[in-house]
């Protein structure tokens, strides 16, 4: 029989995975260890709630564990022996109870797993890495898939993902519904039909978990409301919303994905990403659960509503994961277009003129929450258009968003939203006129700005800064299939009315707080 070294085994605040395979192994001699740390609540400034949000949900987590008699050593953020720091506090630890083994679980941040195998090198016990156990790849599996190829494409990717995992699929082979993507489906505008069911909310009192992370001296932004918490922090909360979006959300999920309104936070998206992100939940039971729910009322729900949903989770989400370990760590440094201006101070407090970036904000910092078209086409695409620089764009992002981490969030920001990548994630810059803004919402019917005008003092800031940028970045876009329309649109402009658009575009972009 193997001799059992006593073990200590590290859970960052991402792995909070109930069903691991070591929660289900026999070693007698195991010490599971959790951290609050300074080290994590640091390195970018984060909203309240996400702070909260993770402390809560591993203390929930390290008292599941207890109850079923795991030896468990939870280092809260202002435990006396916690220095703040990864390293010392394991290593002190392995010290102080001799521990003869160490293992962890794969982060998936790659300064994480940098300083992971450093601190390995250094112990002089027996140490080793686990999988995760939560994502459909591994860290390579995408790197695999598009050698040799010019383009990563992620529709080809993720037709490969379906056919492998049996997802939406006839006979193994052709996507059911006849199309594999349903994309054109999802664009409509909500109009206040159909009625939006309100979110699973929980309304948890957190006033007490508030008043340690202030006592801590730990700096946040945004708003919280203490006694009535809002966001799943356990297992049995984030199936609840699993259950919840079913049931009443997933019926007109894909129609409305894109839209936009200034009544509605959330309108009929999930709210599982912090979940997953956490993986409380994994990728696949929120697909099986969805599809199950589909195949029991297909009578009601249409396959574009679940296609849509299928798309960003079995597709983009692990797309975005595997170009994240391909390209890191020199992803985080690409500028392309080599933009250097500092973020408009709105993003801190939302006091702006402009209806969609005041509303896109201001529920960003009141519920630590945008959905992708928000972050995608009003806050990322403003911040694109006014040439900021993407290491601004992605402390912001990082810090505001309750299910921002690292592996997703730069993927989005500094990939598809900024084209800090010279086009790794996406083919083409995604930006717009306020035109689009006003097909997909109703921002711009009770804006300051009129969306129908260009260059005149009341006209939408958007529609100069569009133009702008196209014309600023001939060099880069010249050769781009996907950029010919609009190029060559430019390319018709008078050139009177291209110095009226640079005149006022350099004025938004001098004086963003002014509009």
């Amino acid at each position: 029989m193997a001799e059992v070294k006593k073990t200590l085994r590290l859970i960052l605040g991402d792995q909070l995975n109930h069903q691991h395979s070591w929660y289900k192994d026999d070693l007698e001699d195991v010490t599971y260890l959790f951290m609050e740390m300074r080290q994590e609540t640091d390195y970018v400034k984060h909203h309240i709630q996400k702070v909260v949000g993770f402390f809560r949900s591993m203390r929930n987590f390290a008292s599941y564990l207890e109850e079923r008699d795991h030896q468990v050593i939870y280092y809260k953020i202002d435990h006396k022996d916690n220095t703040q720091d990864l390293e010392k506090n394991i290593t002190q630890l392995i010290a102080k109870h001799k521990f003869e083994s160490f293992q962890y679980q794969l982060p998936d941040e790659y300064r994480l797993d940098e300083q992971l195998k450093k601190l390995c090198d250094t112990l002089e016990i027996e140490t080793k890495s686990f999988d995760t156990e939560h994502f459909f790849t591994t860290r390579n599996d995408l790197e695999k898939f598009y050698k040799g190829k010019k383009q990563m494409t992620m529709e080809y990717f993720y037709r490969d993902m379906r056919k492998k995992h049996d997802i939406l699929m006839v006979n193994a082979k052709d996507p059911e519904g006849g199309k594999w993507n349903f994309d054109k489906s999802n664009r409509q505008k909500w109009k206040g039909k159909p009625e939006i069911p309100h979110e699973r909310g929980f309304r948890k009192n957190v006033s007490d978990l508030v008043q340690e992370i202030e006592a801590a001296g730990i700096k946040t932004f945004g708003s919280i409301e203490a006694e009535n918490y809002n966001w799943p922090t356990s297992r049995e909360d984030s199936l609840s919303v699993l259950n919840y979006f079913c049931k009443n959300l997933l019926i007109h999920f894909g129609d409305y994905q894109d839209a936009l309104h200034t009544d509605q936070a959330y309108l009929f998206h999930s709210r599982l990403s912090f979940s997953m992100n956490t993986k409380m939940l994994s990728p696949k039971e929120v697909i099986d659960s969805v599809l199950d729910y589909y195949y029991d009322h297909t009578d009601e729900i249409d396959i574009s509503q679940v296609e849509g949903f299928v798309r960003q989770i079995l597709g983009w989400r692990e797309y975005m994961r595997g170009i994240y370990w391909k390209e890191m760590p020199g992803y985080r440094r690409s500028n392309k277009l080599r933009n250097q201006n500092e973020l408009a101070g709105f993003y801190w407090d939302a006091k702006t003129k402009m209806n969609c970036l005041h509303h896109s904000i201001k529920n960003s910092l009141e519920n630590a929450y945008a959905h992708h078209i928000q972050r995608l086409m009003i806050t990322g695409n403003y911040a694109l258009l006014t040439e900021t620089h993407p290491d601004e764009v992605d402390q912001w992002y990082l810090g505001i968003y309750i299910d921002a981490i690292e592996w997703v969030e730069i993927t989005n920001t500094r990939g598809m939203s900024q084209f800090a990548d010279g086009g790794i994630v996406a083919t083409k810059p995604y930006v717009s006129s306020g035109s689009y803004i006003n097909k997909m919402s109703n921002y711009c019917k009770s804006c300051h700005y009129k969306v129908s005008k260009k260059t005149e003092d009341d006209a939408c800031p958007f529609n100069s800064l569009y133009w702008n940028f196209l014309d600023s970045n001939r060099e880069h876009f010249a050769g781009n299939q996907r950029m010919n329309m609009m190029m060559s649109l430019l390319e018709k402009k008078a050139p009177e009315e291209m110095q009226k658009i640079r005149e006022r575009a350099a004025k938004i972009i001098s004086n963003p707080e002014d509009f």
